[in-house]
């Protein structure tokens, strides 16, 4: 026996705060600290908007790719993402590091290709 949040709560919550349409992820070269503003990546600055399914077991996941961004004339390397509840301005959600981030030069682009968000331990 697992002990834990009881998995309706959670799935409630996930489903409250990133719903499916207002589920917004910007890229970051940083930690994005506790406000979301951090180490945001210059070379493309806008906020992409994520399709999520609804939440089960925990957890919650993008329905498809995010993104593209396509860096505009910088070289950085990207390590966090953040989540916000609009395109601009809006509520700050949360953030993560990414797998896979790495160097990103100008001309390049970026897409998550998948996005979970899990909150555990979950009671069983």
């Amino acid at each position: 026996m697992t002990v834990g949040f009881a998995a309706s709560v959670v799935n409630g919550w996930l489903d409250g705060t990133f719903a499916t349409a207002t589920c917004w992820v910007k890229l970051h070269t940083g930690d994005p600290g506790a406000s979301g503003a951090t180490a945001a990546a210059a070379g493309d600055t806008t906020r992409k908007q994520a399709t999520m399914s609804a939440a089960s077991g925990g957890s919650k996941a993008a329905s498809a790719s995010v993104g593209p961004w396509t860096n505009g004339g910088t070289t950085e390397t990207l390590s966090h993402i953040s989540l916000w509840s609009a395109s601009t301005a809006g509520t700050f959600n949360g953030s993560a590091s990414m797998t896979g981030g790495g160097s990103w030069a100008s001309g390049y682009t970026c897409t998550l290709t998948a996005l979970t968000i899990s909150v555990t331990p979950i009671a069983a």
